[in-house]
């Protein structure tokens, strides 16, 4: 789902990259020291997780997990996305610097997003937390696709086949991250209930 270089309109670059600086000062001002080993863990598994790459047509699929992501780490997501997809930029070109802002929108709103709705709804049972576990998991994946779709676009006519393409690769990858999620929440909701509660500080603080 990574979008390389010299796909994009200059103007579209530029501004994906102003309007993730914005997003990251804010999700790092959201983040407290204390949160600081599970924005790595989580950082670390999204850097796992959207290596492996499978081809498909023109494009490839990947798992994303912003809707996991966003619902461990709440605002604190969007740094997160966005530290792994500067590593797998310049560790293993994927995606490109360029493209890095626009990336990182399309992959971190969707967590911030998620988390905000994962917290809002989760409830207090365990069977509530894994429902919307999946439900996270899926959307945020469902949601990055579709912004993955509309900066293609942009590109041009030529883009537009690709687009296509991308949005119905990642069908299966929206079943598996919901399944995934859904798993992971449970686990942690039985395990380490600590870990699904709210996070973060107010960038006031």
């Amino acid at each position: 789902m990574h979008i390389s270089d010299g796909v994009l309109p200059v103007s579209i670059t530029i501004g994906g990259y102003a309007a993730s600086a914005a997003l990251t000062a804010w999700s790092a001002r959201c983040t407290r020291n204390e949160d600081l080993p599970k924005l790595a863990v989580m950082t670390a598994a999204f850097f796992v997780a959207s290596l492996i790459h499978v081809p498909f047509g023109p494009t490839s699929v990947h798992l994303l997990i912003p809707g996991l992501t966003g619902a461990l780490l709440g605002p604190s997501a969007f740094l997160s996305i966005g530290l792994g997809l500067l590593l797998q930029s310049l560790l293993f070109q994927f995606g490109g610097l360029t493209a890095l802002g626009a990336n990182a929108l399309m992959m971190g709103l969707p967590a911030v997003v998620c988390g905000w709705l994962f917290q809002r709804f989760k409830g207090t049972t365990r069977k509530r937390q894994m429902v919307m576990g999946a439900v996270a998991g899926a959307l945020g994946t469902t949601l990055s696709a579709l912004i993955l779709a509309a900066l293609l676009a942009t590109g041009g006519e030529e883009f537009f086949g690709v687009a296509k393409i991308a949005l119905a690769a990642h069908v299966p990858v929206i079943l598996i991250e919901g399944a995934m999620s859904a798993f992971t929440i449970g686990f942690l909701a039985k395990v380490k209930p600590a870990l699904l509660q709210p996070s973060f500080r107010k960038p006031a603080e």
